[in-house]
């Protein structure tokens, strides 16, 4: 089942609008992106870490 709650980016409160109520600005999904092992920028990402510790 497909996830229908959304977050307000500037308030921080959760929702299924698509606009805040509160704000009445826009709405985003809180789910991170998928992972994906075809990643194209993976490993610059792994050598960032590496060199920030």
């Amino acid at each position: 089942m497909k996830s229908e709650m959304r977050k307000c980016s500037s308030c921080g409160i959760y929702t299924l609008k698509d606009k805040c109520p509160k704000c009445d600005l826009p709405t985003v999904m809180p789910i991170p992106a998928r992972y994906s092992p075809a990643d194209r920028f993976g490993k610059y990402r792994r050598a960032m870490k590496e060199v920030k510790g």
